[in-house]
Parts: C-alpha cells; structure tokens; sequence
C-alpha cells in the first residue's frame, strides 16, 4: 500500500511527464505554424527586397510597408499578436492543471514554457533546416515590442527555467515548501525584466527595418544572474528546509 508520500512522488512524477509531452507537442505545433507563416510571407519580402535571401528574417517588415499592402496583412499582425498571448495562457492552463499551490502552478508554467521554446526550434532545425547555428538571429515575441536575439539566449532561459520549476516541483511533492518571499519575488522579476531590457534594447531600430545591432549580452548574463540568485535565495529561506 502506497503512503502519501509515495503518491505525492508519483504524482511529480506524472506531472512532470504531461509537461514535458505538452512542451514537446506544442513545439511542434508552433514551429509548423511558423513554416506556414513564412510560406505566406516570403513572396511578399521577395517583392520588397528582391536581393534578399528565402528564409531571412531580417530587416524586419516595417508597420508602414504592412499599411502600404493592404488592410489584409495588418490584420494578420493582430492576429499574430493575439495568437502570442493566447500561447502564454495555454502555457499557465497546463500549469494550473498540474500543481496543487501557487508554487507548483508557477512551476508547472515554467517547465512547460521552457520545454516548448527548446522544442520549438528543434522541430524549426527538423522542418526547415533552421536555426544553422544556436547564435542565428530570432523574431523571439512581439508584445507590447518587438523583442530579438539570437536563439542561444531564449535557449539559456528555457533551461533555467525547466530545472528551477523541476526543483519546486520536486520540493513541494516531497512536502518541503518553497518559501519564495516578496524579496525573493522582487529580486527575481527584476532579473526577469533586465532580460527583456536585453531583448529589447535595439527595438526601435529593428523596428525601422534597420538590421539588429550586437545583442546586449552584458545586460542578459546580469538579468540571468539576479533572477537564479533570487531563486537560489528562495531555496535556502529557512522556511524552506522544513
């Protein structure tokens, strides 16, 4: 006869496995909607710069090129952006549906997101033979700007964010509760906004169809810091080793 503590064990296991099969799905079903995306938008790239080579992402379409085509394409744009918001609250539902408290509802979002960005660009490599390498440039979200970098970065979150939503996962299953304070909290969204800062810094530019300037490394290793050592702060909380 399982104890409680067994079938708390069993239940991280099984949960951990519904997000990783999620993550891995949905990477594939986001980087066929990209190989769609590219097949609708790669004439009309063609006609605005004919020099340019299939399958470069930049420069960017400028809003005033997508005005200039027609009511059509803007109206994409929009659906594009709204598609993006509703793939973050696909992300949080899974999470929400595999954890018991907020700890493990957060962490079940992180372990899905992260899982789903690693496999989105696997499946990308697979289909079409893309990224070449893990410092090719990527259009990574468009809200409420346009944010840019080469994949390497948004891969390096991803991982961080699968072993610290694991680490709750497995705290909190074995009954020792993650104690993440408002200072915890505050230390590591600040990390958290100092890594968008990084995406994007080069926004207006981009933006204008100019080419992206060197991404800001210095600004996303600093943002990465803050927001592991306020995790790693969290873990060591006293309250958390009961």
């Amino acid at each position: 006869m399982n104890t409680l503590a067994d079938a708390k064990q069993n239940s991280f296991w099984w949960g951990l496995a519904a997000l990783t099969l999620f993550g891995v799905s949905f990477g594939y079903v986001e980087a066929a909607l990209v190989v769609y995306l590219r097949e609708i938008y790669e004439p009309f790239t063609q006609q605005l710069d004919p020099d340019r080579q299939p399958g470069e992402l930049y420069p960017l379409i400028t809003l005033e090129q997508l005005e200039a085509a027609g009511t059509s394409h803007l109206a994409l744009l929009k659906i594009e952006v709204i598609r993006e918001a509703s793939t973050m609250i696909m992300l949080a539902s899974v999470g929400l549906a595999v954890g018991w408290n907020f700890n493990t509802c957060f962490a079940g979002f992180v372990v899905a997101f992260g899982v789903w960005d690693i496999f989105y660009y696997v499946f990308l490599r697979v289909l079409v033979t893309w990224p070449a390498s893990l410092l090719d440039w990527d259009i990574l979200f468009l809200i409420p700007l346009p944010w840019v970098g080469p994949v390497l970065a948004p891969v390096l979150i991803a991982i961080s964010m699968i072993v610290a939503g694991t680490i709750v996962l497995w705290r909190e299953s074995g009954g020792r509760r993650v104690c993440i304070s408002w200072r915890h909290w505050s230390v590591i969204v600040l990390g958290g906004i100092t890594i968008v800062v990084s995406f994007c810094w080069d926004f207006r530019n981009v933006m204008a169809g100019g080419m992206p300037n060197p991404f800001q490394w210095p600004i996303f290793v600093v943002g990465e810091t803050v927001a592991l050592g306020g995790f790693a702060f969290a873990l060591r909380n006293r309250r958390s080793l009961s």
